[in-house]
């Protein structure tokens, strides 16, 4: 497929080198966990079969950049889901790309772009992908796409959305009895959830579930896509460290530089760094001790690249 797109080698170095490559020098990055952009994922558009060209497309191109950068990148794959599909017409996919070396999904919640008319995350009509994602041990990140509900835009809003109402799911849920090593990453800082985090503490307890501490311990993780330091200082402050993973979305959301401090808004490493009450350990984990726990794939890959 990625022929007949008439991509040659030497375009894809050209792209890398210019954008997400010379960001990681720039910002002092050495592996990015690389997948497809996810408002492309365009799950929303077409069918089934739809679904299933586009990502194998992408997928594939990922493949590509990984092997004419191996030291630097590593796949992540997106999913061929469409709306009404149940999961598990996903699975083909997901071991396609684990034979080719990817180390985790995006799993859309919401496959019709912002209508969320598909069943909640701990619904048994995701069991049968949990099931492989577990024997594969492969964890997901749980991203929607592009949003095609006029009354939301798609990185302001339907992403953090989304993102809290995930959250949400889970933790009134027995979705991690069911399945104890699961693992699932709530990006963009877990939307709306550190800043509630009382709120969303409250209705657990309320509802006899045990701390948010205890609920996401082994299961549930939170990236750094935080733009600003008050932010990351939140962040680091109500979820343990343990649970947040270093992320930068290179390039993702906002390109821009804060005109504040003369820096872009997306060069999260920064806000880390300087975030208050994270020791030296708590960095390192969050930098790489914990994508090397979550995403344990990882240490083959490392070690086939070394």
């Amino acid at each position: 497929m990625i022929i007949d797109l008439k991509i040659s080698d030497d375009e894809v170095r050209e792209s890398i080198e210019q954008n997400q490559l010379k960001l990681q020098r720039d910002r002092g990055t050495d592996l990015t966990i690389f997948s497809p952009r996810a408002s492309g994922m365009g799950h929303h558009i077409g069918d089934e079969t739809v679904s299933l060209e586009w990502s194998q497309i992408c997928n594939d191109l990922i493949a590509r950049v990984v092997s004419l950068f191996p030291q630097n990148f590593v796949g992540v794959c997106q999913l061929p889901q469409s709306p009404g599909v149940p999961p598990k017409h996903a699975i083909g996919e997901l071991e396609r790309c684990v034979k080719m070396g990817f180390i985790g999904c995006n799993l859309n919640p919401d496959p019709s772009g912002g209508y969320f008319n598909a069943p909640p995350l701990t619904d048994k009509w995701w069991y049968p992908f949990y099931e492989k994602m577990v024997e594969l041990d492969i964890p997901a990140m749980i991203h929607v796409s592009g949003c095609c509900n006029p009354a939301m835009h798609t990185t302001g809003s339907y992403y953090l959305n989304a993102d809290t109402m995930a959250f949400m799911q889970l933790i009134l849920s027995d979705l991690f009895k069911d399945f104890p090593t699961l693992k699932l990453i709530i990006p963009h800082g877990g939307g709306a959830v550190p800043f509630h985090w009382g709120r969303f503490r409250g209705i657990a307890l309320n509802n006899g579930r045990p701390e948010l501490a205890e609920i996401i311990k082994n299961n549930i993780f939170f990236d750094t896509c935080v733009y600003h330091q008050p932010g990351v200082n939140l962040l680091a402050e109500v979820v343990p460290a343990e649970n947040i993973l270093f992320a930068s979305e290179m390039v993702g959301a906002v390109k821009g530089i804060d005109p504040r401090s003369g820096h872009y808004f997306d060069d999260t490493k920064r806000y880390v760094d300087n975030a208050r009450g994270l020791d030296e350990s708590a960095r390192r984990k969050i930098f790489e001790g914990n994508a090397r726990r979550v995403f344990s794939r990882l240490k083959t890959k490392i070690a086939a690249t070394a």
